[in-house]
């Protein structure tokens, strides 16, 4: 399996990545800026964890995603939904928070241009951090979406990319054992939507990660 890691430095790409890795080559992580609050951050997480496990890294600048998005993550005159505004344990709640981060068709973008450093580099699978739970907020994190991109791929690449994704059908707790099976070690994660030195603990992101390291005990 040669695959392409769509890497956040966060629980879930970092798992996926950890576990491509028992799979077979990695021939490259790509970290996507688009002007979002924890880029910086973002960014050299990911760069620090695929020099631990000897990957290439790219950072991929979309500074576009500004023209076309208010999203609070992006926006300074926007807040990030944090503390008492966010409940990961309220469906309702958790819909409103997402309308206020959600970023038009970013999956979207950054899957097909991944496609495309697949086909590109040799790869045959592409690598995203979905999950079950914050799928049922954000759609773009789903099996469907996963089946609908694999359709569409064997259209629009020669090698018929693959999005393959090991934590589809695991929630943030699940994850996270599983990374740790794999030896994760959760200092070298940034699971927060801002990008300050250190992790603000509030925010749904956070909230997310947080509750998955109660449940393990970790």
């Amino acid at each position: 399996m040669k695959s392409l890691i769509l890497l956040s430095s966060g629980l879930d790409s970092t798992v996926n990545l950890l576990a491509a890795l028992k799979e077979g080559p990695v021939l490259k992580a790509l970290t996507f800026d688009y002007g979002q609050k924890a880029a910086r951050r973002e960014i050299e997480k990911s760069q620090a964890i695929c020099r631990k496990y000897k990957v290439e890294h790219q950072v991929v600048s979309l500074p576009f995603f500004k023209d076309f998005t208010k999203t609070s993550l992006i926006a300074h005159d926007q807040n990030i939904p944090q503390s008492s505004e966010v409940d990961i344990h309220s469906h309702a709640t958790s819909m409103k928070t997402a309308d206020r981060v959600w970023v038009p068709n970013r999956n979207g973008i950054f899957l097909n241009i991944a496609a495309g450093f697949a086909e590109g580099l040799g790869a045959d699978f592409v690598v995203p951090g979905f999950n079950v739970e914050e799928a049922s907020t954000f759609p773009d994190n789903s099996k469907a979406y996963q089946e609908v991109l694999n359709e569409s791929f064997s259209f629009s690449t020669m090698r018929k990319i693959t999005v393959k994704c090991f934590t589809i059908d695991m929630n943030k707790t699940e994850i996270l054992k599983l990374g740790l099976s794999l030896s994760l070690d959760v200092n070298d994660l940034w699971p927060c939507y801002f990008g300050a030195e250190t992790i603000c603990g509030q925010c749904e992101s956070c909230l997310r990660f947080k509750n998955a390291v109660e449940q393990v005990g970790a």
